[in-house]
């Protein structure tokens, strides 16, 4: 109704009963009649990124015809055993057949895995070629592969659900954005020259979104691709590559290498990679980037994506019912083992205690069990290890009197409960608890900037919430706060590749941001400068920066579901150092950097390389002189314990110098009008 006045289509039709020259012909008319052609009309869900692509099919779990047939297009799988090998363009060596486990009913196992073996690792780098095929080939093959996954819907379910513990929503999600991916990045490929041998290791929460993520971009662009996927999670790894290869992928483009620690260690640290694509813990990123500092050329490229301590503030405008939904959704949808998912809730004291019994409430009907089972809320954590890790950190909560809520986890199984527990601070959390766990903490309404304050200091900056209805809050605090993902009344988790670019800040991630237009960049072959200058003799100390992201720069709105809007930002990330060497280089470096949009601080003198190691912090440096000396800069950034910094051996990316923030709000649920609240408060 409101969008048929909006429009002036038939807008005085509300007034037209009493008008006695109407006739009953025309108050009785349907209104959409007369929409005229110029009226927007609304996609379907199909339509979505058209003309650009097919947005992923999509399942209504609601419906019932729907629930049998994917019920009938899994039941073959529920019993199947899967065994993984490496997937390599010479002969494999593996290691001995190790029996993967069911998170959810351990002894029944989805199958085995052979690991790959030190030769293995060697002959994929020997055998390693970049795919050379014309640019509509490559496109049109990982086109054809998302197709293919949509097509073996009922084996990729089960085998999520069984190797990973996923839910069917879960299934449902993990599948879209893997073939969103797939078509994203072969909209976005262009002709330009890849990096070379790329190296993609990805995590067992997403084993197949990630996984296709990284891979895809590294093949849209042209690259060999080494894949390690988690240790826990191979069999979903080795399907996904099977289907690439039978779309067109060369083995030679494409190979798989499964297995735990070693195996990435030696992927890693081989000079012959182009660049590094890892999502996990940012301690196992610190540890990559050490090692690529030490083996691999200087200013080859690392894309991490890390962990984060996500939080989200509920004011007292929030709606509880809206809010609670959220927060629960956020914190303990996939048993809470996204990286997006809410660790720290703030709510403002006037109604926490109201929302606080509404989550326990919200918990205690929820369904644990078997994820297979569409009755199912809450499936298993990974495995044992990560499940004495949380249950670990629950008992001493307990023990000091601070859980406020929990449930009673099945006997069978790596289960943890959903569980609340009061804290005062986000800043008594040391790590990120990747689990089913809620920390709580209230705030009085004139400690909101402290609360922001207290966020931003963890380092961290992935995802962040905000419950509110007024409207000068949503731009305060989406301002403020540190966080590469920012969501308004609505959760926090399941970020849709082209709408909703994800990745984070600081300690949370290098960018650029994945299923964002910047991604690709990183995966095409450095503009690599070598200049013969040496640097001059002055000594100069390393100059003190405020390590801060700049303003904003520009904001695009990217297409989306109605009633959501999304807006991608870029802003100056913390200045680039420019070290030349020489005076004229570094000139030229900073007009490169200010080009863009950036910060630049040219440093022509002499600097004491090692005081990189613990230095202010700053965005980068560039440096087109010596390998010595690119060495030994990469080596002290490697030692640093903060956000990852690139060296840059030649002409920076936009992501190089731009931030990007994503924000992402429910127009549909304030729930009132937030104008007068905005003018009332």
């Amino acid at each position: 109704m409101r969008r048929l006045l909006e429009n002036g289509a038939n807008s005085s039709f509300v007034n037209q009963i009493v008008d006695e020259d109407v006739t009953p012909e025309q108050v009785a008319a349907d209104p959409f009649e007369s929409l005229s052609d110029a009226v927007l009309q609304i996609p379907t869900g199909p339509e979505l990124f058209q003309p650009t692509r097919v947005n992923s099919l999509g399942f209504d779990l609601m419906h019932t015809p729907t629930l049998d047939m994917i019920e009938s297009a899994r039941a073959p799988w529920k019993a199947h055993r899967w065994a993984a090998t490496p997937l390599i363009a010479g002969e494999s060596k593996p290691k001995k057949v190790v029996r993967l486990q069911n998170p959810a009913a351990i002894g029944r196992s989805p199958g085995t895995v052979r690991n790959a073996s030190e030769a293995d690792v060697k002959t994929a780098f020997d055998t390693a070629q970049t795919w050379d095929a014309p640019l509509e080939d490559r496109q049109a093959v990982l086109l054809k592969a998302a197709d293919m996954l949509e097509a073996h819907y009922g084996e990729i379910f089960a085998l999520l659900t069984r190797e990973a513990g996923k839910s069917l929503p879960d299934c449902v999600g993990e599948l879209r954005e893997a073939v969103d991916f797939l078509r994203y990045y072969a909209t976005q490929a262009t002709n330009v020259p890849p990096a070379g041998i790329f190296v993609c290791i990805s995590p067992w929460n997403f084993p197949l979104a990630i996984f296709c993520g990284q891979v895809s971009a590294a093949l849209a662009a042209g690259n060999a691709v080494l894949a390690k996927p988690a240790e826990q999670t191979p069999l979903i790894a080795f399907l996904a590559v099977s289907l690439l290869h039978e779309a067109g992928v060369p083995r030679e483009a494409l190979q798989l290498l499964p297995g735990g620690g070693d195996v990435g260690a030696a992927l890693t640290s081989d000079p012959r990679v182009g660049g590094v694509a890892f999502t996990g813990s940012t301690a196992t990123a610190l540890k990559i980037r050490k090692s690529m500092a030490d083996h691999c050329a200087p200013g080859t490229p690392l894309i991490a994506e890390t962990g984060g301590l996500n939080a989200m503030i509920v004011d007292s405008t929030a709606l509880p019912e809206q809010a609670v939904q959220a927060i629960v959704e956020s914190a303990f949808q996939s048993a809470g083992q996204r990286c997006s998912a809410l660790r720290c809730l703030y709510v403002q004291e006037d109604i926490a205690k109201e929302v606080i019994e509404m989550i326990e409430g919200a918990i205690e009907v929820m369904v644990m069990g078997n994820p297979w089972n569409i009755s199912t809320d809450i499936g298993p954590v990974i495995d044992e290890a990560a499940r004495k890790g949380i249950a670990d950190h629950i008992d001493k909560a307990r023990a000091e009197g601070r859980v406020i809520a929990e449930m009673v986890a099945p006997a069978e199984g790596t289960f943890i409960p959903p569980t609340m527990i009061r804290i005062n601070s986000i800043s008594e959390l040391k790590r990120e608890i990747f689990g089913p766990v809620l920390h709580i903490a209230t705030f009085k309404s004139t400690q909101l900037d402290k609360v922001i304050d207290d966020i931003n200091a963890t380092g961290y900056g992935l995802t962040f919430g905000l419950q509110t209805r007024i409207d000068d809050r949503v731009q305060h605090v989406s301002e403020r706060i540190e966080a590469g993902n920012i969501y308004v009344n609505r959760n926090q988790i399941g970020a849709i590749v082209g709408s909703q670019p994800f990745g984070g800040e600081g300690l949370s991630g290098t960018g650029p941001k994945a299923g964002g237009p910047n991604y690709l960049l990183r995966f095409d072959v450095p503009d690599m400068k070598s200049v013969d200058e040496k640097r001059e003799g002055t000594q100069n100390a390393l100059p003190k920066l405020a390590g801060h992201i700049g303003a904003v720069i520009e904001t695009i709105t990217l297409p989306g579901p109605t009633g959501e809007t999304n807006r991608l930002s870029s802003m100056p990330r913390p200045a680039l150092l420019c070290m030349g060497p020489g005076k004229d280089t570094a000139t030229e470096q900073a007009r490169a950097v200010s080009a863009l949009g950036g910060e630049a601080l040219q440093l022509t003198g002499q600097i004491d390389i090692a005081s990189l190691a613990d230095g202010p912090s700053y965005g980068g440096i560039l440096w087109w002189g010596d390998e010595e000396t690119a060495r030994a800069i990469e080596q002290a950034l490697a030692k640093r314990t903060g956000p990852i910094l690139p060296l840059i051996r030649g002409l920076p990316d936009t992501a190089h110098v731009r931030a990007e923030r994503h924000l992402c709000v429910d127009t549909t649920a304030s729930g009132g009008n937030a104008q007068l609240l905005g003018a009332a408060g």
